[in-house]
């Protein structure tokens, strides 16, 4: 058994003690002491062994720990030999010692696992989890923002009503009530709120030509209602604050993100995946009250030249399919999909009236 110097901290203090250190290799014990301490005994197995900087660190013990830091070089080099022959090396000493370049890789790996999770994992989660919210929340959040809403903008009365007459020439395969609302806006643009409410702007009416495309616009708006797009997208929302909270141990700012999001549903930006999915319902929509379906496709034009910009967003980076995409899978979904479709003259009258009434 090699005897060397050591220096020793007992945990109760920072001052460092020099001790005689030796490893008594038949028994996998280390032997430490000095005349001040006295002689002290512990098992290999229960220490926690590290390189840092040049030393070997040996920690054991709980509350204090007691550390010993090893210079020699010489020593360092055959004890090591010595666990890594014996096999005594735990999983966390192993670890340790396996150097920083590892150590970052296995960082980089565990920062991807939660970046997956906060991409991948979290929002299908968020969205299975949207059956515990009752619908009672829908209605009270929609409810409560459309009053704000209207106090802030002007209702176009007799479109209003005409749209309502529209609509209940549908069926929309709801089982939510749906109401409908026309504001006066040169906004080209619709929106749903959680509670039924289908709000449409003038600036969106004034653009389409035929009832087809307000068939396709409605079913589109109702297919959010049917599917709780708003509240998932809310349960996303805040269930990646949560995750992110919970990596930062940061809880302070979760009822505050709560209330940000249920006041943010006019300007709540549904997924590709959610718009996708209320085209394509909103096409079954279309086929179950036996309309053109092409208007789906012109209502995607219209909307593409009520908000043309200079440069187009790519794809990756809006939350929306772009427009040329979304009329290209409509497209396509039209042409694998035919049904017989024929002209309801009833709401071919509606919507000309509609088209014809002066806003007041």
């Amino acid at each position: 058994m090699q005897d060397i110097k050591a220096i020793y901290f007992d945990g109760n203090s920072s001052i460092a003690q020099s001790i005689d250190f030796v490893l008594d290799e038949k028994n996998a014990i280390f032997i430490f002491g000095s005349p001040q301490l006295g002689n002290a005994k512990h098992s290999v197995m229960d220490a926690k062994i590290s390189n840092h900087s040049g030393l070997l660190i040996i920690e054991f013990g709980t509350s204090p720990i007691q550390t010993i830091k090893i210079d020699d070089a010489e020593y360092i080099k055959y004890l090591k030999n010595y666990l890594s022959a014996n096999g005594i090396q735990t999983w966390y000493q192993k670890l340790i010692n396996l150097g920083v370049k590892v150590h970052l890789l296995i960082a980089l790996s565990i920062l991807g696992l939660i970046a997956g999770s906060y991409f991948f994992v979290l929002p299908f989660v968020a969205e299975q989890a949207v059956v515990l919210v009752p619908k009672s929340y829908d209605d009270k959040m929609g409810e409560e923002f459309y009053q704000h809403f209207v106090e802030y903008n002007v209702i176009d009365s007799a479109k209003t009503k005409q749209l309502e007459e529209f609509a209940q020439k549908l069926q929309f395969n709801n089982s939510q009530k749906l109401h409908f609302t026309v504001v006066k806006s040169d906004i080209v643009n619709a929106f749903a709120l959680p509670d039924g409410h289908i709000i449409v702007f003038t600036g969106l009416l004034d653009l389409m030509q035929n009832y087809e495309e307000l068939v396709a616009l409605l079913g589109h708006e109702a297919t959010h209602v049917n599917e709780r797009h708003s509240v998932k997208m809310l349960c996303r929302n805040i269930a990646g604050y949560l995750l992110i909270s919970a990596i930062l141990s940061d809880a302070n700012g979760v009822i505050a993100t709560i209330a940000d999001n249920a006041n943010g549903i006019y300007s709540l930006t549904f997924s590709r995946g959610f718009e996708r999915e209320a085209d394509l319902k909103g096409f079954e929509i279309m086929k179950v009250n036996k309309v053109n379906p092409n208007g789906m496709s012109n209502l995607f034009l219209r909307l593409k030249e009520g908000n043309k910009i200079d440069i187009e967003i790519p794809e990756f980076l809006s939350s929306h399919p772009v427009t040329d995409a979304r009329i290209e899978y409509v497209n396509e979904t039209i042409k694998s999909d035919t049904y017989k479709y024929q002209t309801n003259l009833e709401l071919k009258k509606i919507f000309e009236a509609i088209k014809n009434t002066t806003s007041e």
